[in-house]
């Protein structure tokens, strides 16, 4: 059924029609008998998927990656199609705007995006409003059954690479009683010069200025590094590193890549396309590797959420099998379409 709606979708821009999508969702899960519907049709629960990760309960491994629903509007209804957990953001202190349209650009020979979004979101402001919304709304929600919600910060295109440190501060403390866990994110690379930012003494200030507000909280939040799948097995083993000397609670490997490389699309279109992060399934082999190399330099001691061309269970086995404890998706959602966690999940159990 899905395959004929996408190649309908397809027809359109794939901006205009992710709004549309998820706004009709929205729509039909404002009615409570539709809501039942919904999650009946698309989640799958199985006490062999819960899993405790980061002193968090996850009712099952597979989560929405940041990206997707930026500005926290869609929590109810990725709820219901089954997710685990979602990360919000990335999440920015001013409003920004983004990139000029068109930003998103499907391969669907490669299945595959290439996007230059641009960190555009709401701001800081507007997405904790919803998010206090949201919280008070499931005040009354069972733990064993929560949707775990992370956020995703990162900086202004506006504020220099010296200042960095000072909006993942603002975002850090802005989120902080409305998240479940964090990831910064210095790993777009459609954001000017933010990837500047993973190199080791740039991320150290970062990272260990957010800790030490952590550690001076009541009850700290886990704190994890988003990375891209680009770097040398130098810049990784520096980020292996930093993991330890600032206690770091996680990574998320991996991000988009720069990279066209073995593309099926042809050179005319990619040219035409021009610049952008790519997703997919081009991205799973290195995405795999990535994960691996971490698993084995950190001795399994820190916590891996794997991201990159993840579409069906026997993809999210193989980035477990590499040393993930979770899974994220975001493109595969796009191309499988809404059932893609509940089959994830299905094939997880079995």
């Amino acid at each position: 059924m899905y395959p004929l709606i996408r190649e309908t979708l397809f027809c359109f821009p794939p901006e205009t029609v992710h709004h549309f999508s998820m706004n009709c969702l929205r729509t039909g899960c404002s009615n409570g008998l539709i809501k039942q519907w919904v999650a009946n049709q698309f989640t799958f629960n199985h006490p062999s998927l819960e899993k405790e990760l980061l002193g968090l309960h996850f009712k099952n491994p597979v989560g929405l990656g940041a990206g997707f629903d930026k500005n926290a509007l869609y929590l109810r209804e990725l709820e219901c199609l089954g997710f685990g957990f979602v990360e919000i953001g990335t999440v920015t202190p001013k409003p920004q705007a983004g990139n000029e349209k068109p930003r998103l650009f499907r391969l669907p020979k490669d299945k595959a995006l290439i996007n230059r979004m641009g960190f555009n979101n709401e701001g800081l402001d507007a997405i904790r409003e919803r998010l206090e919304q949201w919280n008070a709304s499931n005040i009354q929600h069972p733990a064993s059954n929560k949707l775990i919600v992370g956020g995703n910060i990162g900086k202004n295109k506006v504020t220099p690479n010296e200042e960095a440190w000072k909006d993942y501060e603002t975002c850090f403390n802005g989120l902080f009683d409305c998240v479940d866990y964090f990831v910064v994110n210095v790993s777009s690379p459609n954001t000017p010069g933010l990837r500047e930012l993973q190199e080791k003494d740039a991320l150290y200030k970062i990272l260990s200025h957010l800790q030490q507000i952590n550690q001076g909280k009541q009850q700290p939040k886990p704190l994890l590094l988003k990375i891209a799948p680009d770097l040398t097995k130098e810049q990784l083993d520096d980020i292996v590193a930093l993991s330890f000397e600032t206690k770091l609670d996680g990574l998320v490997a991996t991000n988009t890549t720069i990279s066209r490389a073995g593309l099926k699309t042809n050179n005319e279109k990619l040219e035409a396309i021009g610049a952008g992060g790519l997703s997919g399934k081009p991205v799973t082999a290195r995405s795999t590797e990535v994960v691996q190399y971490l698993h084995q330099q950190t001795g399994g001691k820190v916590p891996i959420i794997a991201s990159g061309g993840i579409f069906t269970g026997d993809d999210a086995k193989d980035k477990l099998n590499a040393g993930a404890s979770l899974v994220q998706v975001w493109t595969g959602f796009i191309y499988q379409g809404p059932a893609i966690a509940k089959n994830i999940c299905k094939e997880l159990s079995a």
